[in-house]
């Protein structure tokens, strides 16, 4: 009896972890995306979960909650190989990266928990215009967040430091920091990068090259843990996430090579404009009543208004970069 319980339970798992192999897609459209994502990724820090979500399910077709738990997988993988760049070159606070974790594993693994529990209260269309709504309000929450950080970066150089002195209050706000984002990454894969970036810009005031080394470190850890998580619940497509790998790796070690020779604080700019539409999009289809014009026309808006600001405050290009680099000497804590 026990033995046909466990062969049953084992039967449910493989059923439940290979549903989303029955996702049908165009393998060069995926590859696209995934080199297209992956360039940016490597050129900027930021954007894997929050652009490779709404590409799946707006241009592929891929269920929501499938997306979610795909982009989880592929990003984890990329994030590894990106994590152990910026620990060779010494660009990781280790110390901040392990008390965000504290926060954010827990946190994510309950996020993807609560997804099987709204899956279980709603399902079928419902539950994909759930997750649809869920997706539009990270994206939107992440593409604002990406914009102010563009506004008001000048002003956050003035204050930024090279190592964290982690007191009670830091190691509470780490923790604080990590429980926000990793369940929000649990629901949705988005903010993984660009939401912990403004953490540590805004929080622990990190230089830049500290920004995104222990962002990507911390990213990793984080992303395997909701990566298991979704891969339990059976929301992975693993040959469409083995799909977008082909173009993501080596997206990332081009753009990686490219951030070096153009503008990273205009490309996160375009990328804040881009989730921004990105969440109109999935937004509209949901069921919000947004005319398409105004998704073409809002985004145009915003990036006209934050370049304007841009060119007219300009910030050094040495300052601003994101490409990882040996640390300067330690200006104080």
């Amino acid at each position: 009896m026990g033995c046909a319980g466990g062969r049953q339970g084992a039967s449910a798992f493989l059923h439940r972890s290979l549903q989303g192999l029955t996702v049908k897609f165009n393998p060069l459209l995926v590859v696209g995306f995934g080199l297209g994502v992956g360039v940016l990724v490597g050129m900027t820090g930021i954007g894997g979960g929050a652009l490779m979500t709404p590409l799946l399910v707006l241009f592929v077709g891929t269920p929501p909650v499938t997306a979610v738990g795909t982009d989880l997988a592929y990003g984890a993988v990329t994030k590894t190989v990106g994590a152990i760049k910026h620990w060779r070159q010494k660009t990781v606070d280790f110390t901040l990266s392990a008390w965000m974790a504290v926060g954010s594993v827990p946190a994510a693994i309950g996020g993807v928990y609560v997804v099987g529990v709204l899956e279980r209260k709603f399902g079928g269309k419902a539950f994909d215009t759930v997750m649809l709504y869920l997706l539009a309000g990270a994206l939107a929450l992440t593409g604002a967040v990406t914009l102010i950080r563009a506004i008001f970066l000048k002003q956050l150089l003035a204050r930024e430091r090279d190592t964290v002195p982690m007191q009670a209050r830091h190691k509470i706000a780490a923790v604080g920091l990590g429980l926000a984002v990793g369940f929000v990454l649990g629901i949705t894969s988005a903010g993984s990068g660009s939401l912990i970036a403004l953490g540590l810009i805004l929080i622990f005031r990190l230089t830049p090259h500290r920004v995104v080394g222990t962002d990507i470190f911390h990213a990793a850890a984080l992303l395997w843990a909701a990566a298991i998580a979704h891969i339990v619940a059976g929301n992975v497509d693993y040959v469409l996430a083995g799909t977008i790998l082909i173009g993501s790796v080596p997206g990332v070690w081009v753009g990686s090579h490219l951030s070096v020779r153009l503008p990273a604080g205009t490309l996160r700019t375009v990328l804040g404009v881009v989730l921004i539409g990105a969440a109109m999009g999935l937004g509209s289809k949901a069921g919000l009543p947004i005319p398409p014009v105004a998704i073409a026309v809002v985004p145009g808006i915003l990036a006209a208004i934050v370049l304007w600001k841009r060119f007219r405050d300009p910030v050094r290009r040495s300052a601003a970069d994101t490409e990882a680099k040996e640390p300067p000497m330690s200006r104080g804590t």
